[in-house]
């Protein structure tokens, strides 16, 4: 297993997006990527977190930053949670867990007290060379995607 790392390239991936489209790491070279994994689409902590960063997307493009919301979900629930709530950015679906491996956050959860693998709600920033440059893990929403804007706007060198 390849799993990312602070201040290191991040391997190449390729998987099937909102839109009709696979989106890969190397098509966004030159960009910066924010990567947030969520646990499940349309539920209530994740549709938050996808709105927060809906509403940044246009300050988040003024730093070259591009959002990918990256979940476990089928490609339908994807494109059913982005037309739901108008989300302006791609949803890749995980559903072999490859992506989420390679950075780390299938983590053991407890649901109604049994004991579940599951996605820990983490984000990446990923500079325009495609190296892991941010991670945020065991994210609480509130206030998160602002704090990723910063860091990409502290990041961005145009």
């Amino acid at each position: 297993m390849n799993t990312s790392a602070v201040d290191k390239t991040v391997a190449e991936f390729s998987l099937p997006a909102t839109g009709d489209r696979t989106i890969s790491l190397s098509e966004l070279k030159g960009r910066q990527i924010v990567l947030f994994f969520y646990p499940k689409a349309s539920t209530p902590g994740c549709t938050r977190e996808g709105q927060d960063f809906r509403d940044l997307r246009d300050r988040f493009e003024a730093v070259n930053t591009v959002i990918l919301g990256v979940s476990r979900d089928g490609l339908k629930a994807q494109e059913n949670f982005g037309a739901k709530y108008d989300f302006n950015f791609p949803l890749l679906s995980d559903k072999d867990e490859t992506l989420c491996r390679q950075f780390d956050v299938i983590r053991e959860k407890n649901m109604y007290g049994r004991k579940v693998m599951g996605v820990e709600r983490s984000t990446f920033l990923i500079d325009a060379e495609g190296v892991l440059r941010r991670e945020w893990r065991g994210v609480k929403v509130p206030g998160h995607a602002e704090e990723v804007l910063a860091a990409a706007g502290e990041l961005y060198d145009g």
